[in-house]
This record gives structure tokens, C-alpha cells and sequence, in this order.
């Protein structure tokens, strides 16, 4: 590589996702901050590497054609990552499915079903006054995240991660196990807190998942500045 890639990120779990990434495969980076707080993410040049408008998305200045190629959703860049550095998403048939079921996995699920419980024990009280409207979607989500810590504490009972070998798909579901934030406690999953701590442990994990972290806001403050930011993140229509 002649340039270092470019990193549009803020830091969230997605975010660290590809800083994890990044890090743990050596790949020379710059980051390029998208305040989503401030709606820079609608900007239209940032939307014109992310069309959906969510960060995170690269920019690798030496495509595989030697011509810049962006590619936005995070399943999709780790997939890019890993064949572009030829580490941590095997070349076997047999082993990459097995990647690729975990990626899309968390993808799938683990990330939206764990960010809908943020958003309702999170944010949601910030926004809506009477709590009993929200009650339902905090026990459906809380309890939907719990069922898919279960599965990866099964999954990771006879096993150190979650395709067998450390991959991009520890890198992916790592950063959307937050019990503080998700009314969950590992007491009960032994095997995923083992995990935990095991990724957890890694330098590589530990500098991707500090990139940027100054830059992080409370969203589910009081004041102003923490309304504002809930009205761009939570308020978009179609346009």
C-alpha cells in the first residue's frame, strides 16, 4: 500500500468494528471523523461513499484495480479487510462459510437487535415522557438480546471464537456485547464472558476500540446540545 486507507468513523460499535479491524491487520489507516450527533453523515459528500447515509465506510486510495474503490456497511468492508490483507477470513471454502455465517450473523442480528435495546433503554427515555409507552420495546429487545447471548455462549462452549479460528467475525459481534447498556449481566453466559475477555485482552482490540474515544457525547443527556443531536439521529424521513 502506497496510501493509507481512509477511515469514515465515529465511535460507536460499528465504528470500532473496522478500527478493531484495521489495527489487528496492520493496515495503515486515516481516520475522517462523521460527528453523527451533528448530521454530518447527510452530508453529500459523505453519502456519495455511504449512499445510506451510516457510518462506517472506507476509502482505499489503492483499489485492487490501482483506482480508489469506497465501500460502505460494515459486513462488507471486514469481508474487504480480509481478503485485501489476507488475514483473519481463510481462503478454505469450508472455513470461510463458517466466517461468513457469524459475520452476517451479527450483521443480522446481534448488532440490530442490540442497538434497538440502546434506543429504548438508552434514548428512548429522553424523548418520550410516559415511560409506559416504551416498556414494550424495552422487554422485547432486552429480552431478544439476552436469547442471542445465549446463542453465543452455546456456540462458544467448545470453542475459543466463533468460527473456530480468531476472524473478522469476532471483530464484528466484540464490540455489540455491552451488558451495562443492554440490562444484561454474563454471570449467567460463562463461555461469552470468557470470550469477552479474551478479545477483550487483544492490543489490537484494545487500540481499535480506543480510536476516537474523546470524541464520544452522551446522547441520553438532558440539555440541548444532547436533544438536538436525538432529533438528527432519531428524526430522519425519506428525502
Amino acid at each position: 500500500m502506497t496510501q493509507p486507507i481512509e477511515l469514515w468513523y465515529w465511535p460507536t460499535p460499528n465504528g470500532w468494528k473496522i478500527s478493531i479491524a484495521l489495527e489487528e491487520m496492520g493496515l495503515p489507516y486515516v481516520v475522517k471523523p462523521v460527528n453523527i450527533g451533528a448530521g454530518e453523515q447527510f452530508d453529500p459528500a459523505f453519502q456519495a461513499i455511504s449512499p445510506n447515509g451510516r457510518m462506517p465506510a472506507i476509502v482505499d486510495p489503492d483499489g485492487p484495480d490501482g483506482q480508489p474503490l469506497s465501500i460502505f456497511e460494515s459486513g462488507a468492508i471486514l469481508q474487504y479487510l480480509g481478503n485485501r490483507s489476507g488475514q483473519f477470513y481463510p481462503a478454505d471454502v469450508r472455513a470461510r462459510v463458517e466466517v461468513d455465517q457469524w459475520l452476517f450473523w451479527q450483521v443480522g442480528g446481534l448488532g440490530p437487535m442490540a442497538g434497538q435495546t440502546h434506543h429504548f433503554r438508552q434514548y428512548a427515555p429522553a424523548i418520550i415522557r410516559d415511560q409506559r409507552q416504551i416498556a414494550y420495546g424495552v422487554r422485547r429487545y432486552t429480552d431478544e438480546t439476552r436469547r442471542l447471548y445465549g446463542v453465543m455462549d452455546r456456540r462458544l462452549a467448545d470453542r475459543d471464537y466463533l468460527a473456530g479460528d480468531y476472524s473478522i467475525a469476532d471483530m464484528a459481534a466484540w464490540p455489540w456485547v455491552l451488558p451495562e447498556h443492554q440490562g444484561q449481566s454474563l454471570d449467567g453466559f460463562p463461555n461469552l464472558k470468557a470470550w469477552m475477555d479474551r478479545v477483550g485482552a487483544r492490543p489490537a482490540v484494545i487500540a481499535g476500540r480506543a480510536v476516537g474515544e474523546s470524541m464520544r457525547g452522551n446522547l441520553a443527556a438532558s440539555g440541548q446540545s444532547a436533544e438536538a443531536a436525538r432529533k438528527i439521529l432519531f428524526g430522519q424521513r425519506g428525502r
